[in-house]
């Protein structure tokens, strides 16, 4: 079975592979670019912030390893079978190892999310509060994630340290919208991001799509048909909101559906249109939701002899 290893700090303090000393990043500098970038997976995934930002932190050397300067990647996620994007050779367990590599270090930060989504080894890690960043930490040393024996415990000084807690505190208060409770904190979150070519943002509670609309000046029948949504339905906090039409394909070729997992938010997960997703599905709009652990396609149309899901 293949596994991911723990790599960054190995790359980072190499005099091969680093940088040069006056790009380095320190830890604070590492945080303060990519803490945004956790934030946004959490609300996304609902992998704490902490854990996320303390593994890239951990996994690429503070940014400055090979892995994450030449291939963006800052989790040391090797290829596997399901990867079909770029790859990166690197010599690490065994000579000339496939790494995976992305256009951006956001793209790597998605990718992990999906990594730990989409296995069926990390899913008892989802049933731990949001802000169990211990559990999280001993899990993901549990499932294999890295080999070295002290790896939990690396990840739990990181969060300590640089209180990193205080961001899954803050999205997990925030997160409590969602089941009717009043907002304890509010975040600024009108920040436009991209993912697959697309603009999006994360609503906020004060917003409406009239609101959005206006922001953006756009059409409020084209923001409704950018997101899939239909005459009368609302609008969520918190929820990732294309503010430009999604694309026809993923990034990714594949999703495994997750339990709860609908066609639309999927959907608005990979920046791909919902019409879209059924076509490559040979579904169509109104069957029934697929079930959990079908594999839909996201890039290419499914066979036809497969059946469907």
């Amino acid at each position: 079975m293949q596994r991911v290893f723990l790599i960054g700090l190995w790359l980072a303090t190499s005099s091969v592979f680093s940088q040069p000393s006056e790009k380095k990043l320190r830890p604070e500098d590492y945080i303060a670019r990519y803490k945004e970038d956790a934030v946004k997976e959490m609300y996304l995934y609902e992998i704490p912030a902490s854990i996320t930002l303390a593994q890239g932190m951990l996994e690429s050397g503070n940014g400055n390893s090979a892995l994450s300067v030449y291939a963006n990647n800052h989790f040391g996620i090797k290829c596997h079978k399901d990867w079909a994007g770029p790859t990166y050779t690197l010599d690490d367990d065994e000579k000339n190892e496939c790494f995976r590599k992305y256009k951006s270090a956001l793209d790597s930060y998605t990718d992990h999310s999906k990594f730990l989504r989409n296995r069926e080894r990390y899913a008892f890690l989802f049933e731990l509060q949001k802000t169990d960043y211990k559990g999280w930490a001993k899990g993901l040393k549990e499932a294999g994630y890295a080999t070295h024996p002290k790896y939990a415990e690396q990840l739990i000084d990181l969060i300590e340290q640089y209180k990193l807690y205080e961001l899954d505190k803050e999205v997990a208060l925030s997160l409590r919208t969602l089941k009717g409770k009043t907002p304890q904190v509010k975040m600024n979150l009108r920040q436009v991001m991209r993912f697959n070519r697309t603009k999006f943002i994360i609503t906020k509670p004060e917003d409406s799509f009239f609101k959005i609309a206006s922001d953006f000046n756009i059409d409020l029948s084209d923001l409704m048909r950018y997101n899939d949504f239909s005459k009368g339905e609302k609008l969520i906090p918190y929820q990732k909101l294309y503010v430009e039409a999604k694309r026809r394909k993923a990034l990714e070729p594949y999703h495994v559906v997750t339990i709860g997992e609908t066609m639309k938010g999927i959907s608005q997960l990979h920046g791909i249109r919902l019409n879209s997703l059924y076509r490559k599905n040979r579904m169509k709009i109104g069957d029934a939701e697929p079930k959990t652990g079908t594999v839909l396609y996201l890039r290419k149309r499914k066979p036809k002899h497969q059946a469907a899901p």
